[in-house]
C-alpha cells in the first residue's frame, strides 16, 4: 500500500491507535503507540524514539533512532475494544544519519534476503510454533498446570481447548495469516497452529503475530499461553519446525529434481550439507535459551543428533516424502528451532548456513532413513559419523563464537549484543540455586 491508500484503509477500519512494533535482539516485541492523527506525519518522517534502553540497541550517547513504518504489515488487533480500536504496523529502524540501524533484527534479515534476491531467489519458510495453554489461576506459579487433558490430534466436539483454538485461528486469519490447520499436540495442554509458508520476512512477521495473538486471546479466557521450549518436566516440549524451500523468479522450486532417488536437486543436498555442518553453531540462535536444551534431549521427539533423512522424525533435517505432481512442495524441515528464538535472526542464520553449503557445493552424509537415532549408543553414532547438538546454551555459544559463517550473518552489532545478553543469561542460570538442588542435596549433603 502507498501512504494514501494506507491512511484511507485505517480510517475505514475505524482505528484509533497504531502500535508501531519492532523487536529487540532477543525477539521481544517492543511497541510505540501512536494516535491516529499523527499517522500521516509518521508515514512521511518516521517516528523518533529512545533506543538506549532496548536490549541490543544503542548506547546512551547514541540513543536517537527512527522507526520507519512498513504499511504492508498493517493489521487490526482483533482483541482491542471497539471504543479504542488498535492496529499494528511492523517498522524498520534507522539512525539519525538516515542509515539502517545495524542492530535491527528485522533489518538484518531484510539485508540477507536482498542479497539472495540478486540471484533471483526467494527463501520460503513454513514455521510450526508449538505452545502450551495453562490454567490462569496457577499458570504464573512455579509449576504451571495444563488446562486440558487432550493428546495428539485428539478431537472433542466442544471443550475449552477447541473453543480457544478456534478463536485463535479466527483472530490470526483476520490479521492476514493463511492458517492451514490447528490441532492438539502430544503433551497435555499443548497446541499447534500451522500457517501457509511465505517468504522468510513475512514468515518471521507471522511468527511474532502468532505469539502475541495467542497470548492476548488466551488471557481473555483466563489462561496463560507459553512458548517456552520445555515448561513441564517429563512431557514433550515445544519446538518450531521450519519447512524450507528456495524458489527462482519464475516460480520454480529449486529443491526438485525428477531424476533423483528422493526427488532432491543438488541445491537441496547442498543446503542440507550446509545446515548440518553449521548445526552446532546454529543452535545458539535457533534454540537460544537455557531452557531450550531441556527440550533437546532423547525421548521426547525433539532432535538431538546431527543427520538427515526422509520422513525420519529423529533426524535433525527431515525430507517429507514426495507426492506425485507436487513439485513445488519439495522442502527440507529443520527440526531443532524453537519458538523462544528471535525469528528474524534464526532465519538469517539458517539461510547463511544453507548458502555456505550451496556456494561451496557441499555434499551431505548418507541419509539415515531406517535408523532410529535415539536407539543408537555413543559408539554406534561415532562409527556412523553422527554428531550431536550442544548440551547447553553455554556450549552452543562456544560453538557460535568459532563459526564465522553464522557469526558474520548476524553482523557485528547484532552478534555482539546477542552474545553479551546470552552469556549474562547463562551466568544468571549458573548461579541460581534450583528446586532440584534443594530437594537433592539439602538434607543429604
Amino acid at each position: 500500500m502507498d501512504a494514501k491508500d494506507f491512511v484511507k484503509r485505517v480510517k475505514e477500519d475505524r482505528v484509533n491507535f497504531i502500535s508501531l512494533q519492532f523487536t529487540d535482539v532477543l525477539g521481544g516485541v517492543k511497541s510505540v503507540d501512536m494516535p491516529l492523527h499523527n499517522l500521516e506525519g509518521a508515514l512521511e518522517d518516521g517516528v523518533w524514539f529512545d533506543g538506549s534502553s532496548v536490549e541490543g540497541f544503542a548506547r546512551i550517547q547514541e540513543s536517537d533512532m527512527r522507526l520507519v513504518l512498513d504499511p504492508d504489515t498493517y493489521a487490526v488487533l482483533p482483541w482491542s475494544p471497539e471504543t479504542s480500536r488498535r492496529a499494528r504496523v511492523f517498522c524498520d529502524i534507522f539512525m539519525p544519519d538516515g542509515k539502517p540501524f545495524a542492530g535491527d533484527p528485522r533489518g538484518t534479515l531484510k539485508r540477507a534476503l536482498a542479497k539472495l534476491a540478486e540471484r533471483g531467489w526467494t527463501y520460503n519458510i513454513g514455521p510450526e510454533p508449538e505452545f502450551f495453554l495453562f490454567k490462569g489461576t496457577n499458570g504464573h506459579g512455579v509449576h504451571p498446570v495444563p488446562h486440558d487433558v487432550g493428546g495428539y490430534f485428539d478431537f472433542s466436539s466442544f471443550d475449552e481447548a477447541v473453543t480457544v483454538r478456534t478463536e485463535l485461528m479466527q483472530a490470526l486469519m483476520s490479521m492476514g495469516l493463511e492458517v492451514e490447520v490447528g490441532h492438539h499436540e502430544v503433551a497435555l495442554g499443548q497446541h499447534e497452529i500451522d500457517f501457509r509458508y511465505a517468504n522468510a520476512l513475512k514468515a518471521a512477521d507471522n511468527v511474532l503475530t502468532l505469539k502475541y495473538t495467542v497470548k492476548a486471546i488466551a488471557a481473555q479466557h483466563g489462561l496463560v499461553a507459553s512458548f517456552m521450549p520445555k515448561p513441564v518436566f517429563g512431557i514433550n516440549g515445544s519446538g518450531m519446525h521450519c519447512h524450507q524451500s528456495l524458489f527462482d523468479d519464475k516460480g520454480n522450486n529449486l529443491f526438485f529434481d525428477a531424476q533423483d532417488e528422493f526427488k532432491l536437486s543438488k541445491t537441496a543436498y547442498a543446503l542440507i550439507a550446509g545446515q548440518l555442518e553449521h548445526a552446532r553453531a546454529l543452535a545458539a540462535v535457533v534454540a537460544p535459551t537455557v531452557n531450550s536444551y531441556k527440550r533437546l534431549v532423547p525421548g521426547y521427539e525433539a532432535p538431538v543428533y546431527i543427520g538427515w533423512a526422509q520422513s525420519n522424525r529423529s533426524a535433525l533435517i527431515r525430507i517429507p516424502r514426495y507426492t506425485e505432481g507436487r513439485n513445488k512442495s519439495m522442502r527440507a524441515e529443520l527440526r531443532f528451532p524453537d519458538p523462544s528464538s528471535n525469528p528474524y535472526l534464526a532465519f538469517t542464520a539458517m539461510l547463511a548456513a544453507a548458502l555456505d553449503g550451496i556456494d561451496n557445493k557441499k555434499t551431505p552424509p548418507a541419509p539415515l532413513n531406517n535408523v532410529n537415532l535415539y536407539h543408537l549408543n555413543a559408539e554406534e553414532r561415532a562409527q556412523m559419523g553422527v554428531g550431536s547438538l550442544p548440551g547447553s546454551l553455554a556450549e552452543a555459544l562456544d560453538e557460535l563464537e568459532k563459526d564465522r559463517v553464522v557469526m558474520d550473518s548476524l553482523g557485528r552489532v547484532t552478534y555482539e549484543a546477542f552474545v553479551r545478553a546470552k552469556r549474562e543469561e547463562w551466568d544468571e542460570f549458573r548461579l541460581r540455586v534450583t528446586d532440584y538442588e534443594i530437594e537433592r542435596y539439602l538434607e543429604v549433603a
